[in-house]
C-alpha cells in the first residue's frame, strides 16, 4: 500500500506551512477583510466613499530573479518583488490596492523556505497598504527540479471611473517626473545573469557601489503606492517602468497625438547600470532595463517641482505634440 506522501506530496508539511503563515497574513489585514485564513475564498468588503467605483486587477511574477534567490539561498525579499510588480501596475490606473493573493509552486515543499517567501509577501503587502487575503501553495513533484519554485501574484484595487480617464487630459508642456528605482527591479534578469556571471565572470561576493553584487541584484522592487497616494491630486498620468523600459512603457499612457521627450542626460543612472554599456547596445539597455527610473509621474508644468520634491523624484522630460512615442534625446 502507498499513500500520497510516497508520491512526493506531504500534506502535513502543507498544514504546517499554513500554521506558520497565519500571523504573517493577519498582520496585513485592514478593517475590510471579512473572516480569516482557511476558507475556500478570501472575502473583502468594498470601501465606501466612491461615486463610480471601478474594480481593477493585475497579475505578475518575478521572473528569473528567482534563480538568483534560489542559488544564493536568499528567499526573504522575492515576495516583496511579487507584490511590487502587481501593485505598481494597479496605481498606473489610479487604483488603490485593496487585496492580494499569491501562488507558490514547488517540486518539494520546504516549510522554512516557503515561510520566508510568504513573509516577504506580507512585508510587501504592508508597504503597499493592501491585505493578503488568500493564496495557494502547490507541491508538484516532477514539475520542478531540486529547490526550484515559481511565484505568481494577483492584486485587486479600486478607483473612481473619472480618475481612470485622467491620462486623456495630457497636453503638450506637461512635465515627466522620474521616481528612482531601487535597482533592476524584476525585469531583464535572464540578460543580467548572462552578462554579470557568464560574460563578465563576476561572483556573488564581488563589490559594486560598496555592496556585494548579489545584494544589489536581489534588492527588492520599490513599491510606489505611498508616493502615489500622497501626490495623486497633482498626477495626470503615471507609468510603471518594467520590461520594455522607458521606451515601451511610457507610450502606454500617451495618445496618438503626443510624444514623451526624455533627456537622457537628466536620468540619474547608477554604476550598476553603467557597467552594462560595454556589452549591450544603448538602444537595448533602454528597452530592457529601467536604467534607474522605476516609475514616472506626469503633471502640469506648474506642479512639476512640487511633485518631484514630495515623491523624491526629479524632472527628466516633457510631453510634446507627436505620434505616441518615447523620444530619448
Amino acid at each position: 500500500m502507498i499513500d500520497y506522501k510516497d508520491s512526493g506530496v506531504d500534506i502535513d508539511a502543507g498544514n504546517r506551512l499554513v500554521e506558520n503563515i497565519k500571523p504573517l497574513v493577519k498582520r496585513t489585514f485592514d478593517s475590510n477583510v471579512i473572516g480569516g485564513i482557511g476558507s475556500f475564498a478570501g472575502a473583502y468588503a468594498l470601501p465606501s466613499g466612491y461615486k463610480e467605483p471601478v474594480i481593477l486587477s493585475a497579475t505578475d511574477g518575478v521572473g528569473t530573479k528567482l534563480k538568483l534567490a534560489i542559488e544564493s539561498k536568499r528567499l526573504d525579499t522575492v515576495g516583496i518583488d511579487l507584490v511590487a510588480m502587481c501593485v505598481n501596475d494597479l496605481i498606473c490606473n489610479f487604483a488603490k490596492p485593496m487585496f492580494f493573493l499569491d501562488y507558490y509552486a514547488t517540486g518539494k515543499l520546504d516549510v522554512d523556505s516557503a515561510t520566508k517567501i510568504i513573509e516577504g509577501i506580507s512585508v510587501g503587502c504592508i508597504e503597499a497598504e493592501c491585505s493578503l487575503i488568500g493564496g495557494e501553495s502547490a507541491e508538484m513533484p516532477g514539475m520542478y527540479r531540486g529547490d526550484d519554485f515559481d511565484l505568481a501574484g494577483f492584486a485587486v484595487g479600486i478607483a473612481e471611473r473619472s480618475d481612470i480617464e485622467k491620462s486623456y487630459d495630457l497636453k503638450s508642456g506637461d512635465v515627466i517626473v522620474a521616481l528612482p528605482s531601487s535597482g533592476f527591479h524584476s525585469n531583464g534578469y535572464s540578460l543580467i545573469r548572462k552578462l554579470f556571471f557568464e560574460k563578465m565572470g563576476m561572483k556573488f561576493e564581488d563589490k559594486i557601489e560598496s555592496r556585494e553584487l548579489i545584494d544589489l541584484l536581489l534588492e527588492p522592487t520599490k513599491i510606489y503606492v505611498k508616493d502615489f497616494s500622497k501626490t495623486r491630486s497633482k498626477i495626470k498620468a503615471l507609468a510603471h517602468i518594467t520590461g520594455g523600459g522607458l521606451v515601451e512603457n511610457i507610450p502606454r499612457i500617451l495618445s496618438q497625438s503626443h510624444d514623451a521627450y526624455i533627456q537622457k542626460s537628466a536620468i540619474r543612472t547608477r554604476e550598476l547600470f553603467e557597467m552594462l554599456r560595454e556589452h549591450v547596445k544603448e538602444s537595448e539597455l533602454y528597452r530592457t532595463f529601467n536604467m534607474g527610473v522605476g516609475m514616472v509621474f506626469v503633471c502640469d508644468a506648474k506642479n512639476g517641482d512640487d511633485l518631484a520634491s514630495e515623491c523624491g523624484g526629479y524632472i527628466i522630460g516633457e510631453i510634446r505634440d507627436g505620434s505616441g512615442k518615447t523620444i530619448l534625446d
